[in-house]
């Protein structure tokens, strides 16, 4: 199988680390419920191979919560300083727990805390419970390495559409399509 949108992704990722001046991983992550109702929120990516995109969440969180309702997902990466953008739709899978937690180990111990302190998504009366709430968690770990809960995990991304987007004058944009079909990736254009 040809990985020419992979070696494309990472020319392009490249140039957004170099050039953008925040986040260049930032990706907007779009997801549905099971009655295809859509939402869409910015995540990071931390992983990428031509086996998919990695990103990390909170399983009862309301992304969580679609992705097990319909494991189907789109990314947007979308690099202002290089006027370009790529977009990408699949199927998500969960990451294996040794994955997970490799990554979670790799987190600021703040980051860590968070995960067990957010009941991400759900109302909050006030910031003063979340911040109650982490700091009872950073004395219950004070001195030890902090697990990762069990309904913190990632997620990937197997793209069966990739779209590189390139901005042109009055609008006459550069669209390249690849569709994974068989296993193999085929590539078209789109009008602008």
């Amino acid at each position: 199988m040809s990985n020419l949108p992979f070696t494309l992704f990472d020319d392009w990722f490249a140039k957004a680390k170099a050039s953008e001046p925040n986040d260049p991983n930032a990706m907007a992550l779009a997801t549905a419920n099971s009655k295809g109702a859509p939402s869409v929120r910015m995540v990071l990516l931390k992983g990428h191979s031509p086996q998919g995109f990695v990103f990390y969440t909170n399983t009862q969180s309301r992304k969580g919560e679609e992705i097990s309702a319909n494991p189907q997902a789109a990314l947007l990466f979308h690099w202002k300083s290089l006027h370009r953008q790529i977009r990408i739709e699949g199927a998500l899978t969960q990451v294996t727990d040794d994955v997970a937690d490799g990554y979670f180990a790799s987190r600021a111990r703040d980051s860590q805390l968070g995960a067990w302190a957010s009941d991400q998504s759900r109302p909050l009366d006030e910031r003063a419970t979340f911040a109650a709430r982490l700091e009872a968690y950073r004395q219950q770990y004070e001195g030890q390495d902090i697990p990762r809960p069990p309904h913190w995990t990632g997620f990937c991304l197997t793209p069966q559409t990739i779209e590189f987007w390139e901005d042109r004058d009055n609008r006459l944009h550069h669209r390249r399509q690849f569709i994974l079909n068989n296993m193999q990736w085929n590539e078209g254009l789109l009008y602008p």
